[in-house]
């Protein structure tokens, strides 16, 4: 063994006290530092809180629109889904030929439907029903143009919402008035005004439906009579309506592709605060014949069901995120492009990486049930309710 391993190097021998008083005082100071980097620590955790909770929750807003013709199983399928949804919208009315609220529901339906409101009102979930511009089933350009350009129709009109609203203790108005012309963009920016006016002033709610845009359109096209920064000013709510870049008369393909979903929100996000922002989510598809001729609107229900009894299975376009399937049945080619809990997901993601206020589910028929625990898991209905960002509302 060589020798100077076992003396040291001269280095330690004169010393070699020296690193036990070393250690010694380390010991000394680390005890005397626990106490500080304990309050260090405990200032971190209390500043870490104050400023979590001086900043708002996300104020998550989930609506349910609920068309007459699919009412009573919606009114099931949210009252088994109540911490999912804090809002519903039942798709109820229309307009008449001269401009006055009627039903859209045929008479025979009426006893069901006013049952399920009432079965909702119920469980203490807040209505704020639809009204739109159709007439006997069609929609009705007529009906309404005469209201935005005659002003006193226009304050008989918000009068008469402002009546129903208050006589049936709902919590607000969901307008979902279509077809309009260029030339009304004034008008019913106007009439909005007047409207979320009369509502606010009973503290009540005003949701305005608008079509998706991914940039400002052109003058003369039918979306330029929606003013989005305006009706954002005056509205609570403004529900895009996320869905049908491909449509029953157009090429097959994903009612909602993700990509343009992207666009539609981060242009609408430019235009008015987020936290108005609500993006409607398809729970529908549509199934083309021949590929070119008129599709007709499936449910994921009647997807399944198509997928399974042609032995077509469905295939999921990552681009798009949406399934589809293809069959050959009485004769013809079909393509069917449809919603389930995964393309439902993506858009849910997109809405919660954008800040917006929410979505609205778009309940055409039998949706995915899975669609449910992926909206809870995504979306969570926390924070205070965000079905009205307007002061005048409570």
């Amino acid at each position: 063994m060589d020798n100077s391993q076992q003396q040291g190097s001269p280095r330690d021998g004169p010393d070699r006290a020296r690193p036990d008083r070393a250690r010694r005082l380390r010991r000394v100071t680390a005890r005397a530092a626990w106490p500080a980097l304990a309050i260090v620590a405990v200032a971190l955790v209390a500043l870490t809180l104050v400023t979590h909770l001086s900043q708002p929750s996300r104020r998550t807003l989930v609506v349910a629109s609920m068309p007459y013709w699919n009412i009573q199983h919606d009114t099931a399928v949210v009252l088994a889904n109540r911490s999912a949804v804090n809002e519903v919208s039942p798709w109820i009315y229309g307009l008449s030929a001269s401009g006055a609220i009627v039903s859209q529901y045929p008479p025979g339906q009426a006893t069901a439907v006013t049952a399920d409101v009432a079965r909702l009102r119920a469980a203490h979930m807040r209505i704020v029903p639809s009204i739109a511009n159709v007439t006997a089933g069609a929609w009705d350009y007529q009906a309404i143009s005469r209201i935005l350009h005659n002003p006193a129709l226009m304050r008989q009109h918000v009068d008469a919402i402002a009546a129903l609203v208050q006589q049936q203790n709902y919590a607000g108005i969901d307008v979902d008035y279509e077809e309009l012309h260029a030339s009304d963009r004034q008008a019913f920016t106007q009439f909005i005004r007047e409207l979320a006016a009369a509502l606010h002033a009973h503290g009540k709610v005003l949701s305005v439906a608008v079509f998706p845009q991914t940039a400002a359109p052109a003058s003369g096209q039918p979306n330029a009579s929606q003013d989005y920064a305006a009706l954002g000013k005056a509205a609570d709510q403004v529900r895009i309506m996320g869905y049908n870049f491909h449509w029953a008369n157009s090429p097959p393909g994903a009612t909602a592709p993700i990509g343009w979903v992207r666009s539609v929100l981060r242009y609408a996000t430019s235009q008015m605060p987020a936290s108005k922002v609500v993006l409607g989510i398809p729970l529908f598809g549509y199934n083309w014949p021949d590929g070119t001729t008129t599709a007709a609107t499936v449910s994921w229900l009647q997807a399944l069901r198509l997928s399974r009894q042609y032995h077509a299975a469905a295939t999921y376009n990552k681009a798009s995120q949406a399934p589809s399937f293809s069959y050959a049945g009485g004769g013809r080619s079909h393509v069917v492009w449809f919603e389930n809990a995964e393309s439902s997901k993506a858009k849910f993601e997109v809405v919660k990486g954008d800040g917006a206020a929410g979505v609205y589910l778009w309940m055409y028929g039998y949706e995915d049930p899975a669609t449910w625990s992926s909206l809870r898991t995504v979306l969570p209905t926390t924070g205070p309710n965000a079905s009205s960002t307007s002061s005048a509302v409570p």
